[in-house]
């Protein structure tokens, strides 16, 4: 039998925490892009690493979706904690590669450029927002506050997954232009 855990306390004692990730992540994302590169490293083999690591996410959100669908929550609970692993790997390798290597700039040209901008564009927008729904909803389920964290899942979901997805969409229509 699990100890019985304070539901309020438990959120409430990440609040801050999970705030400031999600101000400080998406921040420090975007400094990365007017900061002079650190050059003398050869990181061009990041990109398909990290489009891969959003792959494996998204197929293991939806296998962690079938088994809690399922009822094997304890199946599901770990596949959460890896796909937040993967997640933040992600975001060590994106950071070290854009702080050694300038930006690919997309060459395509009419229908094909505005679906990669709006492709990335929503994926860059939903990036900053997933990061607290996921963070929220990972604790609701730690702190075993099932009914809000199901509440939560819902949106969080779909919002991470297609961010995952979109990151691979966009690997893929801008790797042709890296150097």
């Amino acid at each position: 039998m699990q100890p019985e855990v304070d539901v309020k306390s438990g959120e409430t004692r990440y609040r801050k925490t999970i705030i400031a990730l999600s101000i400080l992540v998406p921040l420090v994302v975007a400094l990365l892009f007017g900061m002079p590169k650190i050059k003398g490293y050869d990181t061009s083999f990041l990109p398909p690493i990290y489009a891969s690591i959003n792959a494996l996410t998204a197929l293991l959100l939806v296998v962690a979706f079938v088994a809690i669908r399922s009822g094997k929550q304890q199946l599901h609970e770990r596949l959460m904690k890896v796909c937040l692993g993967l997640s933040a790997m992600f975001l060590a390798l994106y950071v070290v590669y854009h702080i050694t290597s300038d930006s690919t700039p997309y060459g395509g040209e009419g229908t094909m450029r505005s679906v990669y901008f709006f492709v990335l564009i929503t994926h860059i927008l939903l990036s900053v927002g997933v990061i607290p729904l996921v963070l929220f909803t990972f604790v609701r389920g730690l702190t075993r506050d099932y009914k809000r964290h199901k509440a939560l899942a819902r949106i969080t979901l779909p919002v991470w997954l297609y961010v995952a997805i979109s990151g691979v969409i966009v690997y893929f229509m801008i790797s042709p232009y890296y150097a």
